[in-house]
């Protein structure tokens, strides 16, 4: 008899994910593939896919879990759950405790040190890649977020199946519902932790899951995940399609010294020239977390509004002005 059919779901998602991780490596040693662990049952379910499915083939996997000490207990829970992902056999299996900051709000802040912490755990274990749980109900939240920001196509276009440097990091529940996962967890008999903050009404994700989904849903009927998912795929493409567009635009709108041409500017498409000004942006360092389609917008009206305004001061005390027909852009 075959495993449970959930069970089998999430196992043949990571056994695509890890074939592409072995096409992609080119070193001659075997990869070692992390699994990013809260011990939730998102995770624990690809914590134990990887377990399974790395065995099958020339690659070595192991698991971190991230303690933000936000929660009373964090450390014990952490360390119970770098327990459970060695007795599923992976090694090395780490706890690594985070300092959660204030910059962007609770949430986000926790998401950067997470991150600051997989990345450095990456570099020190010599990982190929890190498998993050996020599922298609996890990407229909992202888009939601992304709409009620209005920060454009891109945010729309939800979480990419592979993303970080070097393509670092996969997801490879994103075509699998949060029930799914959950039934191979129960089927399995894994020890999950619900942590509390996906329920705390405190929080923005936890009130568009708990009352912002359930409430469309009720008025547009079943469907509205794999909707928003969808979604996510096809702003993705155009996404992707305007950000080649924008990067071999901005060769073109520069004279011999390198300076943007207002005028030039103009001439491009307002999706075209919005890219090309924050490319220029972040070039320049500001930070592109902190960047928003409010502070584009500033900008682009120093191109498409011009009425001799002043300097706009930018994330990362970056600043634009327009000086002499040409788009200065620098660190204030």
């Amino acid at each position: 008899m075959g495993p449970h059919p959930a069970v089998a779901a999430i196992r043949l998602a990571v056994r695509r994910v890890l074939h592409d991780v072995l096409t992609d490596h080119t070193t001659g040693h075997e990869p070692l593939v992390l699994v990013a662990c809260s011990g939730g049952a998102d995770s624990m379910a690809l914590a134990s896919a990887l377990a399974f499915e790395a065995r099958k083939l020339p690659l070595r996997a192991g698991g971190i879990t991230v303690d933000h000490g936000l929660q009373d207990g964090s450390a014990t829970r952490a360390a119970e759950v770098a327990g459970r992902m060695t007795a599923l056999g992976l090694a090395p299996a780490e706890a690594v405790t985070v300092t959660v900051g204030r910059e962007g709000g609770p949430e986000a802040a926790a998401r950067d040190a997470r991150y600051a912490a997989l990345d450095a755990a990456a570099e020190r274990h010599g990982a190929t890649a890190i498998l993050l749980g996020h599922t298609r109900d996890d990407q229909a939240e992202t888009v939601l977020l992304g709409l009620a920001r209005g920060s454009g196509i891109r945010s729309l276009s939800g979480m990419a199946a592979v993303s970080g440097t070097s393509g670092r990091y996969r997801r490879p529940f994103l075509q699998l519902d949060r029930q799914t996962v959950r039934k191979a967890c129960i089927a399995q008999e894994l020890a999950v932790w619900d942590d509390p903050h996906n329920s705390d009404p405190a929080y923005t994700r936890s009130r568009l899951r708990h009352e912002g989904l359930p409430a469309l849903e009720k008025a547009l009927g079943k469907g509205v995940v794999e909707a928003l998912a969808r979604t996510a795929q096809l702003s993705r493409d155009d996404a992707d399609a305007l950000d080649t567009w924008a990067a071999d635009a901005e060769t073109a709108v520069r004279d011999e010294a390198g300076a943007l041409e207002c005028a030039k500017l103009h001439g491009l498409p307002p999706a075209v020239r919005r890219r090309v000004l924050r490319r220029a942006v972040i070039a320049e360092g500001a930070p592109a977390g902190s960047l928003f389609a409010r502070h584009i917008e500033e900008v682009d009206r120093l191109i498409t509004g011009w009425r001799g305004q002043g300097a706009i001061n930018l994330p990362g005390r970056v600043e634009a002005r327009r000086q002499g027909g040409r788009l200065v852009i620098r660190q204030g």
